[in-house]
This record gives structure tokens, C-alpha cells and sequence, in this order.
């Protein structure tokens, strides 16, 4: 068993076991300690301490009362550092109702009252009242995607850059490996914090005079947060702006002018390399909960605690995902050796039976994959690589991948590997002009199948309608046709009974209520009882938020309509639920109201209409409707891989 000293310390006793007087940094975390790869914190704490300084971690500090968590390390030598969590705090504990969730999954047993809403500003102001001296660095998921006029959809209001709100004195966007130890770098020789303003992928406030290299026409001017309050227009195409930079190899800088200040984001770092990324994922992680939360439950570690994430980034680029603001579209990705070592890693946990729960990533099959010819990814500004169709640049070989499955499948200590992840069925389907790369992606489809499914394959067709699927930037649905008839002749061949658990949304922008019953239509036809399902939630930073905010696509400027009464979104979500008697007769009301009388026999019959889909019913029971988290959580999980 690890002992108290192997992981970063959390209290004054700890330092003392260390014989430490004082630590360099001190990092506030919103989310339990658990060390290991999928949990910012550690990330941040272990690459920190890899270059020789000394790094404490407050988790889940009691922000009432005396502050006495805030107190207990003293100051550190050069910064605080606040980790908000693996998630969005507002998205972690409310519904897209604005309704609280069932339980914290990144805390212990689930708790609710172990962060306050938006920690980051919480936190920091705090920090600022103790230590008006010291600096604070802001990092993760909820700073990341604040760093400029956002739409905030818990208060319904655009609000500023959050190192306005907070107090903060820089925030470090996307994975904050290479920028902090960069920052660190610089105050160890003597630089004075607030004259730290050219470190990529941060962002901090100055005044006009005082922006490093002053303003050019190098840089995007954004419309000022004043104005986008004045007009919805201008927060759109500043949106187009911002998530472009977010997906440039070379990206210029965002300027936005705030009151007397400009918020000034610096541009990301390349993507990391796989070296780069190697040493992040090879640190000495003890891959457990901080010993503190002994005989506690923390719902998220439970769920990866035998996973291993072999990439970063996503080139899918959907609409309402925050991964291309957060990471980026370009893939690092790990090397075999590393992924290997981490899985002997797993494997040796006194609780592992010899079944690893995923290995994959933001989405599952992208490993290894990017553009062919590099010059022409620089020239780039596309957020998605494979919308509205594959980059005839990319290379989606799945060989290096399919390698990676089975030489961890050949380790005596694993029985079976899942993948977890969602998989991209696009990409298995794509016909591209290298018949080895074709090749591949058969090969891997027959391989994911056959052996890396457990009982249940989860994919992401959102809807049905090519129309709404146009807006969150995925295929059409046709290809999930496709991809089920290679599922089910794959499974009948191996002589499986697998089920395919697909995900859908309601009310995204551009979806009206006869979009819902036209799905509802097509997926009992599939002969699918819907479950994993979840309504659209606004989330800073996203195409699909701001379109749903302003009522206009950012890159069209077309007006989109959007479902946002509680009223609108419930008459779009009974649709799911077709099957339920007690929804037959609001869905009869609004199929009248909306004048399709027409769909009532079919969708509201008893009877599955099989017509051309003869397929076995599916009911999937792992119900994501019950705490309405599975969505957000999961690809927060995805997040939560990435989330250095």
C-alpha cells in the first residue's frame, strides 16, 4: 500500500513528514484528491513537482466559517494555483432543468456540499482577501472556458472573463502542463508576476498601454463585452473568432476590451508531442484516492480507476462539445510503451479482476490520427476535421490503434479490454483513397465488435433529422444505419448478442418538435426503447450555446430557431419516452397542436412498427434519463482524461 508521503501533500502534517517549511505552490482543487492521470490536479501537481518544486494540494477547502482551510499551508513561494474540477462546476450540479443532480460525482460519497458554485471565483477571492500579495493562477475546465465574454446559462446572462469576477491575476487555458512550468520558469528568474505576459495559452487583463508588443494588426480585436450585452449579433461573431484561434496550429492573438481593460489570450502551444505526453502520463501517480478517503466512495474514480487514456484532443469538432475549447482538434498521442506500462500499472491494483473498463480517449478511435501533409493543417482554421465531410487530408488509418488493442489484449494479466469511449462511426465508414487505410478500418470495426464490447456498444447519433445533425456538426443518421447493419452482421457472423446503446439530445438549436417526433418514428422503427438520452444543456463556449443564446449560427448568421422555454423543452423530451403510457396522451396533444394528427397512429400504437428494420427490441436500462448526468458526465469524462 502507498504510503502517506507518496502522494503530494494536503495538510501541515504532511508537509512536516516531508520536513518541508514552506512549498512553492499551493494548488486549491474543487474536487476530491485522487492522484492520478484522469484528475487535473494530480496532473498539474505531479508535472510541478517533477521539476523540483515543492507542491501542496488543498482539495475541497471549507469556504464558510474562518477560512481556516485557506489558511492552514500559509503562503507559498510563488503562486496559488486553483484546480476548479475535472467538470464544470455548474454543469456538475445541475441539470439542463436547472435541477440539482443526484450526487458530486468528483467527491466523497457523492456529496453535494463539498464545492460552492463557481469554485473559481470563490476560491480566489478568498485567496485574494488572505493574500492580497500573492499571485493566483487559474486553470481547468471552468476558467478555461470563462476566458472571455460567455453566455452563463444558470444565470441566464452574459458575464465577463473570469479574472474579472474572481480576482485572479492569470488564467492558464487547455492543458496547463507546458504554461505553468513555463510561468515557474520565468518568476524563478526573477521576472515580476505581472510583467509575465508572453507565455502562450494564458490570458491575462491589462490596460491598452500595457499589452506586451502593444496592439497590432496581428491580433483579432473582439467586439467588447459591452457590446456584445448590447447586441446578441456581436457575441455570435466573436464566437467564430475565438473558436477558430482555439483549432489554428497558428493561431493569432484575442484581444477584448472590458470596462478600461483588455482581456488579452495569448495563443496555444503546439500540441504536445508524444514524448511530451509520455512524461505526463509516466509520472508517479499512486492512481488512488488520497488516503483520507479511506471507506469512501468518489463515483468518477470508480469509474476509471481501470481505464487508460491513450490520446488527447478531438478533430470531431460537435457543435455543443467543449473538447476543441478545452484541448484543441489535434491529436498527441501516447506511445505503446507508455500505454503498456500504465496498463501493467492497473493491472496490479489489488482490486483488478483482469477486465480493463476502456482505453480510449475523448473519442475512441482517433489515436495516431491528423493530417497527412502538416502545411496544410497550418494553413487550417476548420474546427472539425470530419465536418460537413472528412478532410481528404486526414489520415483515419486504424492500424497503429488496432496494434495498440491487441498487444494489451496479449498481456497475461488482462482477460478482456472495453472500450468505453465513444466511438466515431464516421470515421470506421469513411472510403478513403488508400485501400490499406480501408483495409484498416474494417479490420478494426470486426476487432472493436468481436472483442472489445462489453454486451453493449455506445455511439453517438444525437438525432435523426440531417437538418439538426447539419447544426451539431455530425453525420447524417444514415451512416448510423450503416454502421448498425456492419454491427449486426459482425455479431451474427461471431455468433454475439451485443446491443448498440445510442445517445440522443432534445432541444438543440435548430430542432423543433417535429424533428422529436420524426425521431421518435424513425427509432421505434429500430425497435429502440430510449434511454440514454438528455436534453440539451448551454455550456460556456460552444457553437451550439451561443447559437442558442444570440438565435444566430455564428458562422452563417442565420437566424436558428431554439427551443428555450421549460415548456418548449418538454414538449420535445416526451417524444424520447413514446412508450411510456403515461406519456401517450401529451404526445398525442402536441402532435395535433403542431398539425402532424397524422404521426399519432403510428408513434402511439402499441405495435413496433418494424417495417424495412427488422431488428430485436433493445431496451437499455442503464437509465441516463434518472439523473440526467450521463451526457455531460461523459464527456466530461473525456475531458477529465485530458484535463493537465
Amino acid at each position: 500500500m502507498p504510503r502517506l508521503t507518496d502522494f503530494l501533500p494536503t495538510t501541515r502534517k504532511e508537509l512536516d513528514l516531508r520536513g518541508w517549511e514552506e512549498v512553492d505552490i499551493i494548488l486549491f482543487s474543487a474536487d476530491a484528491y485522487v492522484d492520478h492521470p484522469s484528475f487535473g490536479a494530480a496532473v498539474i501537481g505531479r508535472i510541478l513537482e517533477s521539476n523540483g518544486y515543492k507542491v501542496a494540494i488543498v482539495p475541497q477547502p471549507d469556504w464558510h466559517g474562518d477560512f481556516r482551510d485557506f489558511k492552514k499551508l500559509g503562503k507559498p513561494r510563488l503562486f496559488f494555483g486553483i484546480a476548479p474540477g475535472c467538470m464544470d462546476s455548474m454543469v456538475n450540479k445541475y441539470t439542463a432543468n436547472k435541477r440539482l443532480r443526484s450526487e458530486d460525482a468528483y467527491s466523497p460519497d457523492g456529496r453535494h456540499d463539498m464545492r460552492p458554485e463557481y469554485p473559481t471565483i470563490v476560491y480566489s477571492q478568498i485567496l485574494k482577501k488572505l493574500y492580497p500579495d500573492v499571485p493566483v493562477v487559474l486553470g481547468g475546465i471552468e476558467a478555461s472556458l470563462r476566458r472571455l465574454t460567455h453566455y452563463d446559462y444558470w444565470q441566464d446572462t452574459l458575464r465577463k472573463c473570469i479574472l474579472c469576477d474572481s480576482g485572479a491575476d492569470m488564467i492558464i487555458y487547455g492543458m496547463g502542463e507546458k504554461p505553468i512550468v513555463e510561468l515557474c520558469r520565468q518568476l524563478e528568474q526573477g521576472v515580476p508576476f505581472e510583467s509575465i505576459t508572453d507565455i502562450p495559452q494564458t490570458v491575462y487583463l491589462a490596460e491598452a498601454k500595457d499589452i506586451e508588443g502593444n496592439i497590432s494588426s496581428n491580433d483579432i480585436l473582439l467586439y467588447s463585452h459591452e457590446e456584445c450585452l448590447k447586441d446578441k449579433k456581436a457575441q455570435a461573431s466573436n464566437f467564430k473568432h475565438i473558436e477558430e484561434e482555439s483549432n489554428k496550429m497558428e493561431a493569432q492573438r484575442l484581444l477584448q476590451k472590458t470596462g478600461r481593460q483588455y482581456v488579452v489570450v495569448n495563443p496555444p502551444y503546439p500540441p504536445m508531442t508524444t514524448e511530451e505526453l509520455d512524461v505526463s502520463f509516466d509520472l508517479p501517480y499512486t492512481r488512488l484516492p488520497h488516503p483520507k478517503y479511506k471507506d469512501k466512495r468518489i463515483p468518477a474514480y470508480d469509474m476509471i480507476k481501470h481505464s487508460v487514456n491513450i490520446h488527447r484532443g478531438c478533430f470531431g469538432g460537435c457543435a455543443f462539445c467543449t473538447i476543441s475549447a478545452h484541448q484543441g482538434k489535434f491529436i498527441s498521442s501516447r506511445s505503446k510503451e507508455s500505454i503498456i506500462n500504465e496498463v501493467k500499472k492497473v493491472a496490479a491494483m489489488p482490486d483488478f479482476k483482469g477486465y480493463l473498463s476502456d482505453l480510449g480517449g475523448p473519442s475512441a478511435n482517433m489515436y495516431n490520427m491528423g493530417g497527412r501533409d502538416k502545411s496544410i493543417c497550418k494553413k487550417c482554421k476548420r474546427p472539425s476535421c470530419i465536418h460537413p465531410k472528412v478532410c481528404p487530408n486526414l489520415n483515419t488509418d486504424h492500424t497503429a490503434l488496432i496494434d495498440i488493442y491487441k498487444s494489451v489484449d496479449e498481456l497475461p494479466e488482462i482477460k478482456k479490454s472495453f472500450i468505453g469511449s465513444g466511438v466515431r462511426y464516421d470515421l470506421i465508414l469513411h472510403h478513403s483513397n488508400d485501400d490499406n487505410t480501408n483495409r484498416s478500418t474494417k479490420e478494426y470495426a470486426r476487432e472493436l465488435i468481436k472483442n472489445h464490447v462489453s454486451g453493449r456498444l455506445k455511439v453517438a447519433p444525437e438525432h435523426t433529422s440531417d437538418k439538426v445533425l447539419y447544426l451539431m456538426r455530425k453525420p447524417s443518421f444514415s451512416q448510423f444505419f450503416d454502421f448498425k447493419r456492419i454491427f449486426d452482421k459482425i455479431n451474427k457472423e461471431e455468433n454475439l448478442n451485443q446491443q448498440i446503446i445510442p445517445y440522443f439530445i432534445s432541444s438543440h438549436p435548430g430542432c423543433t418538435e417535429i424533428d422529436m417526433a420524426e425521431l421518435a418514428i424513425t427509432t421505434k422503427r429500430l425497435d429502440f426503447q430510449l434511454e440514454q438520452v438528455q436534453d440539451f444543456t448551454p455550456t460556456p463556449m460552444t457553437v451550439s450555446t451561443e447559437t442558442w443564446y444570440s438565435g444566430f449560427n455564428p458562422y452563417t448568421m442565420e437566424q436558428v430557431y431554439c427551443a428555450k422555454s421549460q415548456k418548449e423543452k418538454l414538449a420535445q423530451r416526451q417524444y424520447f419516452f413514446w412508450y411510456k403510457p403515461e406519456e401517450r396522451r401529451g404526445i398525442e396533444q402536441s402532435l395535433r397542436r403542431i398539425g402532424r394528427a397524422d404521426m399519432i397512429n403510428e408513434l402511439c400504437s402499441y405495435q413496433t412498427q418494424k417495417k424495412q428494420y427488422g431488428h430485436e427490441r433493445v431496451k437499455h436500462d442503464n437509465n441516463r434519463t434518472k439523473h440526467n448526468t450521463q451526457k455531460p458526465y461523459e464527456r466530461q469524462r473525456g475531458r477529465n482524461r485530458r484535463n493537465g
